[in-house]
């Protein structure tokens, strides 16, 4: 399972639809957060996300994607949890991001390491990894992408019975890429029963932005692109001005990364309220594009192929 859930999908400030900067993403057994903005916690009670949170990815030091931790580990610490959390976020604010957590975190029943990241670093998860990306915004800022190792591929079983193959371990090994020996001598290859690799599924979260080649380059083939889409295209000096993106910027990056689907998050009060007119704007560059909205969750299925 790879489901997302928008917590938070207003800029700068929560208004009465939208709550500021927050992604819940949950793989498998493992809960991540990308950005914890201002009443975090509350939209994780709302929208029945849980707290089982292993790390919490912060993009960069603004309040309104980070305000929300203290909240968020006090609810955690009465709530009985002892298992360590892991905050990361850029390296250069990794002392903010220290100072921030002590507000209200001199009685928590748990540890938290809070760890910078370069962009480039990983952090590992056995078979997938969330890697960071450099985006350029007004501070040190990072995008992460969600990256699935490739899947073995198919096994065709009814070959391998036809081989004289019989069920049990063997079945595995082959499966693994291993070529076996039956009792009777006979080789059986691998490669005669098991299709190509299957791609494993790529997220792409980027937080406040320009629409810039990193973004671009960590998105390419992606599954999902979650981009902000602050502004209009009316509003493009603005955007500049303030390092932000437009919905047609992102869907232009959407398309040179030649993504499957591009949401749409992090607007203005301007555009909370119908956010259509974004998503139309897109459209024109990109067709398939959404606005996320408070509450929305998306999963994202396997693919049997790249293409």
């Amino acid at each position: 399972m790879l489901r997302l859930t928008f917590l938070g999908t207003s800029s700068s400030r929560p208004t009465v639809r939208r709550g500021v900067s927050s992604l819940a993403v949950q793989r498998g057994g493992d809960l991540h957060l990308f950005d914890c903005g201002e009443g975090t916690q509350r939209q994780m009670m709302r929208y029945a996300v849980g707290f089982a949170v292993r790390d919490i990815f912060i993009s960069h030091m603004h309040a309104d994607h980070y305000l929300g931790l203290p909240g968020l580990l006090r609810t955690m610490s009465l709530q009985g949890r002892t298992e360590e959390v892991v905050v990361r976020g850029p390296a250069g604010s990794a002392s903010d991001l220290e100072g921030a957590l002590q507000l209200g975190g001199d009685r928590l029943a748990f540890p938290i390491r809070v760890v910078g990241l370069e962009p480039g670093d990983e952090a590992s998860f056995g078979d997938y990894a969330i890697r960071a990306f450099r985006t350029d915004h007004t501070a040190a800022s990072l995008g992460f992408a969600l990256v699935e190792a490739d899947r073995l591929g198919r096994f065709d079983v009814a070959k391998a019975l036809a081989a004289g193959v019989p069920d049990g371990p063997l079945f595995g090994r082959l499966h693994r890429g291993e070529d076996v020996e039956l009792p009777d001598g006979t080789i059986v290859r691998a490669k005669d029963l098991v299709g190509a690799a299957r791609p494993g599924r790529k997220l792409v979260y980027s937080a406040d932005t320009r629409p810039c080649r990193a973004t671009r380059d960590a998105a390419m083939g992606a599954d999902l692109l979650v981009h902000e889409a602050t502004f209009g295209a009316d509003d493009g000096p603005r955007a500049v001005e303030t390092r932000h993106s437009t919905a047609r910027e992102a869907a232009e990056v959407a398309a040179e990364a030649g993504v499957r689907q591009l949401i749409l998050t992090h607007f203005s009060a301007r555009h909370s309220e119908q956010p259509g007119r974004l998503v139309a704007e897109a459209r024109k560059v990109f067709p398939h594009v959404s606005a996320a909205e408070d509450g929305m969750v998306v999963e994202l299925p396997l693919q049997e192929s790249a293409s």
